[in-house]
């Protein structure tokens, strides 16, 4: 189960699907090389994302499908 204290890098490697879904987010671009993320919240809480439990949802979708 994913949630705002999973590490992004972690969440990546088990579940790669999810990198489109945070890219059209806007939470993180995994193309810009960024060496390390930190967890989902920190990253979303530094993008000023306010829909955050929306998009933890969104995921745990797209791992279970």
């Amino acid at each position: 189960m994913i949630t705002k204290d999973t590490y992004i890098e972690d969440m990546v490697k088990e579940y790669p699907q999810t990198v489109t879904l945070l890219m059209k987010r806007g939470v993180v671009c995994i193309r810009c090389g960024e060496p390390v993320w930190g967890t989902l919240g920190e990253t979303m809480d530094r993008a000023k994302i306010e829909n955050q439990d929306e998009i933890v949802d969104a995921l745990n979708k797209a791992v279970m499908a």
